[in-house]
């Protein structure tokens, strides 16, 4: 990085919600607020606008496609199409393919790992999961948090073809045992769930977080938010809801009725969890069936279910930030940035127009 120039971001510096300052320097990777001094600062290139932390889809899969493990040179599309869209720290919340690679190039985001999903047998997508039974549970969620980064990802539920509806995919003492193990071993667990029977037992038995949630009910909700259980709701997916609906009509009519019912309650689900405390972060599930870089409208939609803008921000920014354990835009940190041509405080839409996009120090786009 000592061969790079220094780079000038001046305009207005979201450090934090309200905390905007003026300029910053980036000196060898790293972000400065001190005007460097010396031979190295007459090279100098100079970026203006609004800059904010690289955003953060806390919710995709790089690696995943539609049937399963996708080839490095798709992997790596998807992981550029999350840089182009200002994405530059990704949870990836279950992946089959080893994209450890990635960690070694300087031009890609940054990737959490939650290794690969744990399900129940035939009870989840196809070539996307480990399938096992209960009895094996913790045995492969430690294998999991070995080879993750810090995070192990559940199926909670799914389609149970004896009721042809939603339902919890494991027992009480499985989960508890498995969760308790993933702990001992420093990692956090979430979990997929959509319906409302799995949260309880998830939540009781800890589990630090919750993807999509969209059965959370007044009854389950206090119980997240007096644990401090997060959720990342996932819109852009549940916005699929009744398209997958319409083709489970004919097999599966209960189970469609009831991602309908889902789907037309997602935004109030949302607001509640919000309202109650619950920590809400952006995520968008984008790889297997989704595209990548749909981070924007994520945020956008936080907003439209009634999150105040800077909070939804905050959902994919220095919040978001907080919650992964990486820094923002601290003295030293590493400089992964985006800047925009207005104030996304004010207008959220703005993060779907990125003026520049700053890598480990590197303007990338």
């Amino acid at each position: 990085m000592s061969d790079q120039p220094v780079l000038h971001v001046k305009g207005r510096v979201l450090v934090a919600p309200d905390d905007a300052r003026d300029e910053l320097w980036v000196v060898g990777g790293h972000i400065t607020y001190e005007r460097p001094q010396g031979k190295g600062a007459r090279d100098i290139r100079t970026v203006e606008g609004w800059a904010l932390p690289g955003l953060v889809d806390a919710h995709c899969h790089v690696g995943l496609g539609t049937h399963g493990p996708v080839p490095a040179d798709v992997a790596e599309k998807q992981a550029l199409s999350e840089r182009e869209a200002g994405a530059l720290l990704l949870r990836d919340a279950g992946s089959p393919s080893d994209t450890r690679w990635i960690d070694d190039r300087d031009d890609l985001p940054k990737i959490i790992r939650a290794g690969r999903h744990i399900a129940r047998t035939r009870r989840y997508i196809r070539n996307f999961a480990h399938e096992i039974e209960p009895a094996d549970l913790v045995a492969h969620v430690a294998e999991e948090a070995r080879r993750g980064d810090g995070w192990v990802k559940l199926v909670g539920d799914w389609i149970d073809r004896g009721t042809g509806d939603l339902g919890a995919c494991w027992p009480r003492d499985a989960v508890e045992a498995a969760i308790a193990e993933a702990h001992r071993l420093g990692a956090r667990v979430t979990a997929h769930c959509f319906a409302e029977d799995s949260l309880r037992d998830l939540v009781e038995a800890g589990i630090d977080c919750v993807e999509h949630a969209t059965g959370l009910t007044e009854d389950t909700i206090p119980l997240f938010a007096e644990r401090g259980v997060a959720i990342v709701p996932t819109l852009v997916n549940i916005a699929t809801f009744p398209q997958l609906a319409a083709g489970g009509d004919d097999k599966f009519p209960r189970w469609s009725a009831h991602m309908r019912r889902l789907y037309e309650r997602r935004y109030d689900t949302v607001r509640a969890a919000y309202d109650a405390g619950i920590p809400v972060f952006v995520g968008t599930d984008a790889g297997g069936s989704l595209p990548h870089g749909l981070v924007a409208g994520e945020v956008a939609e936080l907003v439209t279910a009634g999150i105040p803008p800077v909070e939804a921000l905050s959902a994919t920014t220095w919040g978001a930030r907080a919650w992964l354990g990486r820094p923002g835009l601290e003295e030293g940190a590493p400089a992964d940035l985006v800047v925009y041509d207005g104030d996304p405080r004010a207008d959220v839409r703005v993060l779907a127009a990125p003026r520049r996009v700053v890598l480990d120090g590197r303007i990338v786009g």
